[in-house]
């Protein structure tokens, strides 16, 4: 299954006005990054960059001139999801714009069936919050600390790894980063959880240390011996070897 985790940078907030300018995507397969990554900077033509949104941002007017318009790199956009789903953070906001630029270039829209919002998946997990991206990075251990202002591809990156720890992916990287291990520490098996998520079933490399004392084993083993032998303990070895 794919999946990609995107973000959107605009000229502002109003996408009957406003502009996307940056587009940033993370491609996942089967809740795994491959690796394959879209990152587009969009000349919004005669709309400026609001000065709040450059506070966000920090993409100038200036830096834009050269880059291209929406309607010249769409198809890259489209051929990059291709069928995957559109994975992003509060993403009514970010398909509002997409679905926009579509429209102005006579492209049909993208159907909300395809669309995940982890806003809401964060909502319903942690009712009671804060579900911003930089909060969720804060509860899930996600180094955010080279975030000094919004990126689509970072944004992107960062999300991609929260969906996946708010989806129990990080049991399935361990249980996949097995599969290329070989000796005794990477031996055992792999077992679907109830979930989907594949996880792993570990041997351990050597038995652990008894428990029991030398005086206490030899103390079960005199009380096992009283039993007779149709005591049930006597089928399960000696205590100090356990």
């Amino acid at each position: 299954m794919r999946e990609i985790i995107f973000d959107t940078e605009t000229t502002g907030l109003d996408n009957r006005m406003d502009r996307i300018i940056e587009i940033g995507g993370i491609e996942l397969f089967n809740h795994f990054p491959t690796g394959n990554t879209l990152h587009i900077y969009i000349n919004p033509g005669a709309q400026k960059v609001h000065p709040d949104a450059l506070a966000v941002h920090g993409i100038t007017d200036e830096f834009l001139k050269d880059k291209k318009a929406f309607a010249e790199v769409a198809e890259e956009i489209l051929a990059f999801f291709g069928d995957a789903k559109w994975i992003a953070h509060n993403a009514t906001f970010d398909m509002g714009f997409i679905n926009a630029e579509f429209a102005r270039i006579g492209l049909p829209p993208i159907l909300p069936e395809r669309v995940v919002d982890t806003l809401s998946m964060a909502r319903r997990k942690h009712p009671m919050g804060p579900n911003s991206l930089d909060a969720l990075c804060r509860r899930y251990g996600v180094d955010n600390s080279h975030r000094a202002k919004h990126g689509a591809l970072l944004d992107s990156e960062l999300l991609a790894e929260v969906y996946i720890e708010m989806i129990g992916g990080r049991q399935a990287a361990l249980g996949l980063g097995l599969s290329g291990q070989s000796g005794q520490a990477a031996r055992g098996e792999m077992a679907m959880e109830d979930d989907g998520v594949i996880a792993a079933v570990l041997e351990r490399p050597r038995p652990l240390a008894p428990r029991l004392s030398q005086a206490e084993a030899q103390a079960h083993e005199a009380l096992v011996a009283k039993l007779g032998e149709k005591g049930i303990w006597s089928k399960f070895g000696s205590a100090a070897s356990n």
